[in-house]
């Protein structure tokens, strides 16, 4: 239906702005999705049960971490990781995978630009649905935070903001890649990025235990400014790491905006 409603705005010459654009994308993907419930757990359900067996479990081993003059136990360390990890995954599954069965076999996105949405309007209406699917996990999961006593500061109510400019960075980058993607063999180097960015970007331990080279490499990842961002508040720990994380990460969605849409541009307006 939101497909006609746009055939029809082309056929009698309208041009749409950019937020009513934007809105039909969104919607569109709304009805496609809203019976199918378990769509929007895949992504919370993996960092939820991180957060139990080894915040939890293994925490009982471990007496927690110090953080920025600060020793916080280990279940309060951890917990923001995952909050960050849920962001990440939530943004990633729908700008990549989704992203790609649109643009090479559904098609989808020849038909949208058959219509007054520009490539940018639809680059900016798929990165908000990915943030739309990206809040809801991270909310949901700091619900469960609230409700298991890790969180620490009242700075935490910028956490959920903080959650989806994380989703923005990797959906911005998520789906500029995807548009250089010729196959799905293509997307093991997607888990061959984000595997390691979960395990090693300081969700599990500081990153001071690296040394070198390595922990500079470690310092520069997506993942980790996410999670040094909503580590520092929701432990109300803060330093200037978390300006540079702000920075860093809206200049990572910001450009993958933008070469998002040109990719989809010259991909389909040839």
């Amino acid at each position: 239906m939101a497909l006609l409603g746009l055939a029809a705005t082309r056929r009698e010459g309208t041009v749409l702005g950019a937020q009513t654009a934007v809105w039909r994308i969104v919607s569109r993907n709304y009805l496609v999705h809203r019976r199918n419930k378990i769509f929007f757990l895949t992504g919370f359900l993996e960092p939820l049960l991180y957060l139990f067996s080894i915040g939890i479990g293994v925490g009982q081993l471990i007496e927690g971490f110090e953080l920025n003059g600060r020793t916080i136990v280990y279940a309060a360390f951890v917990a923001p990781g995952m909050l960050a990890a849920a962001a990440m995954n939530g943004a990633v599954l729908d700008s990549t995978f989704s992203i790609f069965f649109k643009l090479k076999y559904q098609k989808l996105y020849d038909s949208i630009l058959a219509t007054p949405i520009r490539p940018i309007d639809l680059a900016r209406g798929e990165i908000v649905w990915a943030l739309i699917r990206g809040g809801v996990y991270s909310t949901g999961f700091l619900l469960v935070m609230l409700a298991m006593g890790l969180v620490e500061s009242w700075w935490a109510v910028l956490a959920l903001p903080a959650t989806l400019l994380i989703a923005f960075a990797f959906a911005g980058a998520g789906m500029a890649l995807t548009t250089f993607m010729r196959s799905w063999q293509d997307f093991e180097f997607v888990q061959l990025a984000i595997i390691p960015m979960f395990l090693f970007s300081a969700t599990f331990f500081p990153v001071t235990a690296f040394d070198g080279a390595l922990r500079w490499v470690i310092e520069a990842t997506p993942l980790y400014r996410g999670v040094v961002l909503t580590r520092e508040l929701t432990t109300g720990a803060l330093s200037w790491d978390s300006a540079i994380s702000v920075l860093y990460l809206l200049a990572m969605g910001l450009c993958g905006v933008a070469v998002a849409s040109r990719r989809l541009g010259t991909l389909l307006l040839k």
